[in-house]
């Protein structure tokens, strides 16, 4: 399938038109941006730092929340969002919306458009691509005052070029809303949409990956373990991290990170290091690629189509609800979300907390103050005492302490932690059994829940005897820092794999015996065959960037004014109609004949009538980038015809 040279020479650099690129990573949990000037790129800024964040930490990411006045306007995100709904009334709160974790709306619903609804804490709805936008608005003034702050020149607003990062995992329609809510913010408009960039987060996370040098990773297969403890001493597991995390709050304050052009020296250790896999595990999702450097140009070239799921590290805030509801009553606890919605986000912030300091090695337990009205709000629900109810519920690893306390011992932790965590290493496992990630040795773990010393241990325990396990010093910013490197040079990643088939339903000449009586159509005394699936481009395929699709379309008939092309799609390849199982209609390209002059004339003009009639417009698709694209041409003219592929109105 691959019909492109090899090149070898080195890549040259590239013009860019922008004079800064800007990369908004904005996660499930917890959000962030970092930025670059052109002219110097191996620069890259990290956010200021926000009012409302926990003392001691220069450039940590804001939380995804966002709160909206009862009129629908916006009225803060991040910190200053949740400590707001906090000081709301309880009674006022009932009309505020509350929104956060909303990102995962989008990846779990399975008909997206731009009519979806997302539910605030207090149950009120709003069109989700709404909420998406105010969260993006905030950001791009944010970000833009800064960026002012940092440069002498005046900034126009076609010189920012914007990179917002999504999950590999996610479908066409997913990123498609992406950029619509980026379009209602006003961060580009519709009609420059190659200022802005969607990236994928382990992508992003490879790119920056790879300029790493060993004092910035931590390998978790050098450090022999014993119960929790290093073989080496008696301090626990997470000491070194302890000493990571201090180096990197004396580096913090500086808010700049320098990236080397060429690639890190961590390579050049590493013979078989041209080849690794990414796990991306991150609040809501967990995401692997599968990466190659090609020397020399250093470019990636992906060996196996993404994978992962929803298995982030909101699982876990999930267990903790799941298990309150086993212990006070699942109706007890919607109501008490739906009555006191700002003291159910400061008992989540409160497990939060607590659930980033859970270690592997810890005998001790933990413990999650409910808030008061909890206590008061399940007296008079249930007529019983919250203690009574942690007796009755025979759960034995939670206690009551009299300090107003639920005490989690260590097992407990360990009981919420586990589905989760099993999910992303079975996920792996998976991955590193098929045949073209076989010999990878490397395994790179990023975001988020990277972080946890429970998913580090797991990950090591389960897959150490494989592979090396690496883990870059403050990994919750890797995304973003590759998201500015990918916004400077998006040609990197060369060689991407399809996700799914995409194709399109054609005529073909019936063929008796081979093709089912029920598909024959008899059109100007000939036979065809329906529904027949044209492929443009089959799952798991290499694309290169730049590689295309071409096809040729004709109006059906005369002064048509559109030509829609509905596209479908499959998660196998073995599939031969538009009806067989498992195929659906997941699109439609549309051609604007009007603009184009490509509608016939007057029907006075007979003559031309006929040639019109057979007017050919040669559509061209790529699919080697991180959106599917398309354009056309009226071959007759040579002019460009308006096409646009859409993803969201099915």
């Amino acid at each position: 399938r691959e019909h492109f040279c090899k090149r070898t020479e080195v890549r040259p650099r590239v013009a860019r038109p922008f004079s800064v690129v800007v990369a908004i990573d904005f996660g499930t949990t917890s959000s962030g941006y970092a930025f670059s000037f052109t002219e110097d790129p191996e620069t890259i800024h990290m956010m200021r730092r926000w009012e409302g964040g926990d003392p001691g930490v220069a450039n940590q990411k804001s939380p995804t929340c966002l709160l909206l006045t009862p009129d629908l306007r916006f009225h803060s995100f991040g910190f200053a969002a949740r400590d707001s709904y906090h000081d709301l009334d309880p009674e006022e709160a009932r009309h505020w919306l509350y929104f956060d974790k909303f990102k995962m709306k989008i990846h779990s619903t399975s008909d997206l458009t731009m009519e979806t609804e997302l539910e605030s804490v207090s149950g009120r709805r709003v069109p989700a691509i709404e909420v998406f936008a105010h969260a993006l608005r905030f950001f791009r003034e944010h970000v833009l005052k800064e960026v002012k702050d940092q440069s002498s020149s005046v900034l126009e607003g076609n010189e920012v070029r914007w990179v917002i990062t999504v999950p590999a995992v996610w479908r066409q329609p997913a990123k498609q809303f992406m950029r619509e809510a980026a379009y209602l913010a006003g961060l580009v408009t519709p009609d420059s949409p190659d200022q802005l960039l969607i990236a994928l987060e382990p992508e992003a996370a490879s790119l920056y990956c790879r300029k790493l040098h060993l004092h910035q990773v931590i390998d978790l297969s050098q450090r022999p373990i014993i119960n929790g403890l290093d073989v080496e001493g008696s301090h626990p597991f997470d000491s070194s991290f302890r000493q990571a995390r201090e180096q990197l709050r004396r580096a913090r304050h500086s808010r700049t990170f320098l990236v080397e052009s060429g690639t890190g020296e961590l390579w050049s250790e590493m013979q078989t290091g041209d080849r690794y896999i990414v796990a991306d595990c991150g609040g809501g999702t967990v995401d692997l690629t599968v990466h190659q450097i090609e020397q020399p140009q250093g470019t990636l070239k992906e060996l196996y189509k993404a994978s992962g799921g929803p298995y982030g590290a909101v699982g876990v805030d999930l267990a903790f609800e799941a298990m309150l509801c086993q212990i006070f009553g699942a109706d007890f606890i919607e109501s008490f979300k739906a009555k006191r919605p700002a003291a159910w986000v400061d008992l989540t912030i409160a497990f939060e907390a607590r659930k980033r300091t859970a270690a592997p090695g810890r005998a001790n337990s933990l413990n999650i103050s409910l808030p008061f009205s909890f206590i008061d709000f399940y007296k008079r629900h249930r007529g019983q005492s919250v203690e009574t109810a942690l007796r009755k519920s025979n759960m034995n690893f939670i206690k009551w302490s009299s300090q107003g306390m639920l005490r989690l011992s260590a097992e407990a932790m360990n009981q919420l932690f586990q589905p989760t965590i099993n999910n992303i290493i079975k996920h792996v496992e998976n991955l590193m059994q098929k045949e073209e990630v076989k010999d990878v040795r490397f395994l790179f773990l990023v975001g988020g829940f990277a972080e946890s010393p429970m998913l580090q241990r797991a990950a090591q325990n389960a897959l150490g005897r494989n592979c090396r396990i690496i883990i870059p010093h403050d990994v919750g910013l890797t995304i973003l820092k590759g998201a500015v490197l990918f916004g400077l040079d998006p040609t990197v990643v060369r060689v991407r794999r399809c996700p799914l088939t995409y194709g399109v339903g054609v005529l073909n000449r019936f063929v008796e015996g081979r093709h089912p009586r029920d598909k024959l159509l008899i059109k100007d005394g000939r036979e065809w065959c329906t529904d027949i699936l044209d492929r443009f481009v089959s799952v798991d395929q290499s694309v290169a960037l730049g590689e295309v699709v071409r096809r040729s379309y004709t109006p059906a008939r005369m002064g048509q004014r559109k030509i829609i092309i509905n596209i479908y799609c499959s998660d196998t390849d073995d599939i031969t109609y538009i009806t067989d199982p498992g195929v659906r209609k997941c699109g439609a390209i549309t051609l604007d004949l009007l603009e184009s002059g490509a509608v016939a004339a007057s029907a006075g003009d007979n003559d031309k009538g006929s040639a019109i009639e057979r007017r050919e417009i040669r559509t061209t698709m790529q699919f080697g980038d991180t959106e599917i694209k398309v354009t056309a041409v009226d071959v007759a003219t040579g002019q460009l015809v308006r096409a646009s592929i859409d993803f969201l109105s099915n």
